[in-house]
């Protein structure tokens, strides 16, 4: 559980005072100090994939490279090519590990749909499926499936995510429907919001402690998440419109490749979300792509307003590459994913490494015109990678086969929040990892033996690993002690997936190779170009961050507790 830490009130305001002096610097005073940070996640994207992409492949793109931005970026740029992702390895755990520097262990952040043996049910269903449930304040809590993505929202059909008098793109906190929320008994019933639900803070709120202005896109309004430590008053600004929303057309709005998205670019897809497309897809991330452009401008998310300056930490997350990697688009025929098993991107990916790219490039391009460029420290990363790379080892086992959900569903284990049986659930915590929370712990050997007794790829769950008892507990912790870690984590062999989505050819989530090896690259100026073979985390971006901003990482109670250390092999002025 979290440490609280707390300074005597004199040597608050002292820090507080000399942060803010030193935050509150804009533009670059010729001392090139890093004073600001873009933190950008281009999900799905994997070590390979920089590599690939900046060095040019013989057999695409005319044999050039197809992210030259990323490419020049690389020049200046410190590129760690063994960093691994959080494992799980699924957005949520994800960014919760880079924004933090922890561990699920430490957070309680295992997946966005997960459980918890501490909590109870919301008030009404979630618009995923996750019904409501019984809570009694101060009494034991009956466990419950745990909800933090578009299920939460006011009207997840909408973009804006259904927050009252909201214009048609905007969407944040107020998007988020309370009812909606997992309640905690041990605090009266009271709905658990995002930044809540994570047990340690963020580099956003210590930043936002320090005087520093904060500022972060995402995927869902749920993304809020980034604000533990200190809630909202952690974010000066918020913008997260619902990537899993109804298409409509963008007035006004042309990606950085110069494609207009006032009509619906691909009418023919699916429309129930900005992720069945390739072209939509790229619409939707142009929408936080101009949000970071209007905080380098100073203003906020939509440009209506103004801010003090150009935030200290800011960024957004891509999703245009992620949907490439998966998606099998049937309306117009065209496969995403790669080629082979050497990342030789497909041409539908090809093109949204470009559209990521030119997006980069926009964000260069007004860092130096508002002269902002040399005092700024850009890291781009991924919440996690893709698995399979290779296209041939692709194997949807709920389709051919069974999960081990499924499994454990049928013989009676599972709780009915997250059982297979329940017909208007959510379902299960699986996509190519199986997480498993038990009705009781004492289940664990007898619920084990049966997963081993089932294999197979072709007619049982394509086993590769099960993580329990002391082998679970020595990475995560106790399950018959913390609420939030599985009895059991299963692991398959490579490729095998159980999401059961015949529009798929990869997933993520998973502790495999392709799932956990992302890009992770440090640039900034005055770097000279450097790749580091050391494994690292992407848990060290948050003190890294929080280092080269003159604050002491310590404040990060992941650092003080799991010792998370500052990247090697980078130095920032003092």
């Amino acid at each position: 559980m979290k440490t609280v830490y707390r300074l005597g009130v004199v040597a608050s305001m002292l820090a507080l005072l000399s942060a803010t002096s030193a935050l509150a610097q804009d533009r670059d005073d010729g001392r090139r100090s890093i004073k600001h940070v873009l933190l950008i996640s281009v999900d799905g994207m994997h070590a390979v994939d920089f590599v690939n992409c900046a060095n040019g492949v013989p057999t695409v793109n005319n044999g050039e490279p197809y992210c030259p931005t990323i490419a020049a970026l690389g020049k200046t740029g410190i590129n760690y090519v063994s960093a691994s992702t959080s494992k799980p390895s699924d957005s949520f755990p994800g960014l919760t590990a880079i924004i933090t520097g922890g561990s699920p262990a430490f957070t309680g952040v295992y997946y966005d749909v997960a459980y918890s043996r501490a909590l109870d049910g919301p008030v009404v269903a979630t618009g995923n499926g996750n019904q409501p449930g019984p809570c009694t304040a101060g009494k034991a809590p009956t466990g419950y499936t745990t909800e933090y993505e578009e299920g939460i929202d006011i009207d997840q059909t909408k973009l804006n995510g259904g927050a009252p008098h909201a214009s048609l793109t905007d969407g944040g906190i107020a998007s988020i429907d309370p009812q909606k929320l997992d309640r905690d008994p041990a605090n009266g019933c009271k709905p658990v919001w995002p930044w809540q639900f994570v047990r340690a803070n963020s580099i956003f709120s210590v930043i936002h402690q320090h005087g520093g202005i904060t500022a972060w896109s995402d995927k869902h309004p749920a993304y809020s998440s980034v604000a533990s430590g200190i809630g909202p008053s952690a974010l000066d600004d918020f913008y997260a419109p619902e990537i899993n929303s109804t298409v409509i057309g963008l007035p006004g709005v042309t990606t950085p490749t110069g494609i207009s998205c006032a009509a619906i670019r691909d009418s023919g897809s699916d429309l129930t979300a900005w992720t069945n497309s390739f072209a939509n897809i790229q619409c939707y991330d142009t929408l936080k792509v101009n949000a970071v452009l209007n905080w380098i401008d100073a203003k906020t998310r939509l440009g209506t307003g103004r801010l003090d300056h150009t935030p200290t930490i800011f960024g957004m997350n891509f999703q245009a590459v992620s949907v490439a990697q998966k998606l099998i688009e049937k309306s117009n025929g065209v496969t995403g994913g790669y080629l082979d098993a050497a990342a030789t991107p497909s041409a539908a990916l090809l093109d949204e490494f470009k559209f990521v790219d030119a997006s980069i490039a926009a964000f260069v391009s007004e860092l130096k015109e508002r002269r902002l460029l040399d005092s700024t420290l850009i890291v781009i990363t991924a919440k996690h990678g893709q698995s399979p790379i290779d296209p041939s080892r692709y194997v949807g086992q709920t389709i051919n086969g069974t999960s081990p959900a499924t499994l454990l569903s049928n013989a009676g284990y599972i709780p009915y929040s997250e059982s297979t049986n329940n017909p208007i659930g959510i379902g299960p915590t699986e996509d190519d990892v199986s997480l498993l929370w038990l009705n009781s712990s004492s289940n664990t050997d007898a619920a084990v033996q049966i997963l081993q007794q089932n294999p197979s790829t072709s007619t049982g769950i394509g086993l590769g690993q099960i993580f329990y008892g002391p082998s679970l507990s020595l990475n995560f912790n106790d399950p018959t002690v913390d609420p939030r870690t599985p009895d059991i984590i299963v692991t398959p062999n490579v490729g095998v997936t159980y999401s059961g989505s015949h529009a798929k050819q990869s997933e993520h989530g998973g502790f495999a190779h392709d799932d956990t090896n992302v890009v992770l690259l440090l640039s900034n100026p005055d770097f000279h170009a450097k790749t580091v073979n050391a494994p690292v985390g992407t848990a060290q971006v948050a003190p890294t961050i929080l280092k080269a901003l003159h604050i002491d990482p310590r404040d990060l109670d992941a650092v003080k507790v799991e010792g998370t250390p500052v990247l090697p092999a980078v130095q920032f002025q003092q």
